[in-house]
């Protein structure tokens, strides 16, 4: 799943979610605190996030969404080329262990059809070094996120130059 058990995210359904860094010591007491509002760069910025494991998929692109992103969900490799030849993502957020198209084959058609765009795989499978030895032996190195994926952290490093 996407969240370890100390990253917390809480909807309050108006767009606004609340995160807590790490779980309350008692159960009566919390840790909950409004997260950062999205900036206006933030508001514009396009992520495209592969996952075949829909819920992973869907769930990220909502959490993204209600930060100020502009997220759309793909759900393999080439679901995710049709979607960026429209969108135009700013950020391909892929799994790598996928079926039909691993996301490394999937990173390097995107570096290759829209160079502009930045990559982060994620994984939290072991046994993917062989895939990404793959792609750098053809002269390609991506940047590796491990799941589970803490929402905050994410979403700080999206808010990072992207070149």
């Amino acid at each position: 799943m996407i969240f370890s058990e100390n990253p917390l995210i809480l909807f309050d359904g108006t767009n606004q979610f609340y995160a807590a860094d790490e779980p309350a010591r008692n159960p009566h007491e919390s840790k909950w605190r409004e997260a950062d509002a999205p900036q206006s760069e933030v508001a514009r910025s396009k992520v495209l996030v592969v996952d075949d494991q829909r819920l992973i998929a869907d769930t990220l692109t909502e959490i993204l969404g209600n930060a100020g992103f502009d997220a759309v969900a793909a759900y393999d490799g080439f679901d995710a080329l049709d979607k960026a030849s429209r969108f135009h993502p700013q950020w391909v957020l892929t799994d790598v262990l996928m079926p039909r198209m691993n996301g490394v084959e999937l990173a390097i058609a995107v570096r290759k059809n829209y160079p502009g765009s930045s990559i982060l795989l994620f994984s939290g499978q072991a046994g993917i070094s062989e895939i990404l030895q793959e792609g750098h032996r053809q002269g390609y190195q991506f940047e590796l996120i491990a799941k589970p994926i803490h929402p905050m952290r994410l979403i700080e490093r999206l808010k990072e130059d992207h070149h």
